[in-house]
């Protein structure tokens, strides 16, 4: 309502107007239910670049300056190394209080940033796919990338994960950064041109590079190729290419990302990935009720996002399950940071490639 008000003259973009966009968590729920079919998550990024054109220096104290961090692989290992570094000495309690739930979340690394996953030595039987590393991904998450790259190799692909790719953009467009996420668009869709598959281990890049028609000349290939890596290990376990775990290993708790479930409509395909590993899925949230991490809503809107961290928090524990899988690094940050210790969570894909990994070993 708010943004139709603005678009026909009834409301100017003001505070008031601001305040109101930045509360949505950009979730994306509305469209699946919605019968008119309204793209939602497409109004909502363009509302937020309105807002960041005619308020520019709106919110200065809290905003990050998307375009140069997360396009800048210096910068990234910089700030990768110190957090690190943080982690090892105990300082992230000293971070301000707004980062302090999102540094809890991250996971813990050697204090080394590394190169990013360069080209795999898979035999290209299946074909060659494109791997989008991301940029928090790359530095945060690697493990889930170098599953990524195991998995499909022994799927029969070759895997090719260019070193001119840059950040997906999704951030950027979330937060109305529009000349950001349009010039990551425009790099990645000439670095990805001619994949017949661009795959993204993270839901909300996989969501984004979908979208990539709207966002870059020349990305209607790349969206159309994109991919993520759930429904890709899914389509090689079900074709045959990947092994099925005859081994019971108990329940595990599962997570949907908002972007894979509400803008990717994926939901079947993570569930089958942990079924083959040998694992019982245990329902968290039938609904898919947003985790509260939504991007940088966690610095944005502090206290909503801790009551919806805390609710999803709360339903994993109701499960009596202490292994999590999320297929988000966003949500896998939200959900370690308000579960304590004994709780495990990690990618689907993770959890799968650990399961057949021992059945080889025994």
């Amino acid at each position: 309502m708010a943004m139709s008000a603005v678009d026909q003259g009834i409301v100017e973009v003001d505070q008031a107007f601001a305040d109101i966009i930045d509360f949505c968590l950009g979730c994306r729920a509305c469209e699946p239910v919605c019968p008119g079919l309204v793209p939602y998550g497409r109004a909502l990024e363009g509302a937020r670049a309105e807002i960041s054109a005619q308020l520019p220096v709106r919110g200065k104290e809290r905003r990050w300056q998307l375009g140069s961090a997360l396009g800048s692989r210096f910068l990234l290992r910089t700030g990768t190394f110190l957090l690190s570094i943080s982690q090892i000495v105990g300082a992230t309690a000293l971070a301000p209080k707004k980062y302090q739930r999102v540094t809890s979340g991250l996971r813990r690394l050697s204090g080394r940033p590394q190169a990013s996953v360069g080209h795999s030595g898979g035999s290209g039987d299946a074909g060659t796919v494109g791997l989008l590393t991301g940029c928090i991904q790359d530095q945060w998450f690697r493990p889930v990338n170098e599953a990524a790259v195991r998995l499909l190799e022994m799927a029969g692909h070759r895997v090719d994960a260019p070193k001119a790719q840059t950040c997906c953009g999704a951030l950027a467009a979330h937060d109305g950064k529009t000349e950001a996420a349009h010039s990551f668009a425009d790099t990645n869709s000439k670095v990805f041109a001619g994949y017949e598959r661009v795959v993204a281990t993270a839901a909300g890049c996989s969501a984004h590079l979908s979208g990539y028609d709207h966002w870059a000349d020349g990305g209607e290939q790349v969206a159309a190729a994109a991919l993520d890596i759930t429904v890709a290990i899914a389509r090689a376990i079900e074709d045959g290419r990947l092994p099925k775990s005859q081994v019971s290993r108990g329940r595990i708790a599962i997570q949907d990302p908002c972007h894979l479930r509400h803008a990717q409509r994926v939901t079947e395909e993570p569930r089958l990935i942990l079924a083959a590993a040998g694992y019982e899925v245990v329902e968290t949230d039938p609904q898919g009720m947003c985790c509260g991490a939504a991007g940088i809503y966690t610095i944005t809107q502090p206290e909503a996002s801790e009551q919806l961290g805390n609710q999803k928090a709360e339903q994993v524990r109701l499960t009596g399950v202490d292994r999590v899988a999320s297929a988000n690094p966003g949500c896998e940050m939200q959900l370690r940071s308000y579960l304590d210790d004994n709780h495990e969570v990690a990618h689907p894909i993770e959890w799968y490639l650990r399961a057949i990994e021992e059945d080889v070993t025994g």
